[in-house]
């Protein structure tokens, strides 16, 4: 518990984890609510299971994960299952997709799709928050520090939990 939720008091994860679920939640409300001319829940999970022979469970995830997940990181909660699920979903999206369309977005219309360099945006602002954590003002922090204030207050709190799971 402590590894997933522990964090620094960083102003950089802060910034890196509000912004990338800004930038995520755009997508994600794209394909959960149709949002910002994307096709909503249904047209997505069509696309993605018909036309790209997805399973239903993969479209699922990947939609609840950009949309859902997005406000979660905003908040700094579960920061780094968070992020390891972005990084899952950009590598999914470059293999399946964008890899064909090399590396560049397509700002001049010039190409079939779009490159991948946005993906990989997103896979290094995730390695970051996966490693760095939560950051300042995340409920991450607010766990971890009553997680330590319970373990100083009560010392056999979590050995008596290890004993029980292992």
């Amino acid at each position: 518990m402590e590894t997933i939720f522990k964090t620094d008091d960083s102003w950089s994860s802060l910034v890196l984890r509000v912004m990338l679920g800004i930038v995520i939640f755009a997508h994600g409300a794209q394909k959960l609510l149709g949002w910002f001319g994307g096709n909503g829940f249904s047209g997505t999970m069509g696309f993605f299971t018909n036309v790209m022979h997805l399973p239903w469970l993969v479209a699922f995830l990947v939609i609840i994960g950009e949309s859902l997940g997005s406000l979660a990181l905003i908040a700094g909660l579960l920061t780094r299952f968070t992020a390891a699920s972005f990084i899952v979903i950009m590598l999914g999206a470059i293999a399946t997709t964008h890899w064909p369309q090399g590396f560049f977005m397509n700002w001049f219309g010039k190409q079939q799709g779009e490159g991948f360099e946005y993906h990989l945006l997103v896979i290094g602002m995730s390695t970051a928050l996966l490693i760095a954590g939560g950051g300042r003002w995340s409920i991450d922090g607010l766990i971890a520090r009553w997680t330590s204030d319970r373990a100083e207050r009560e010392p056999g709190v979590h050995s008596k939990t290890f004993k029980a799971v292992g």
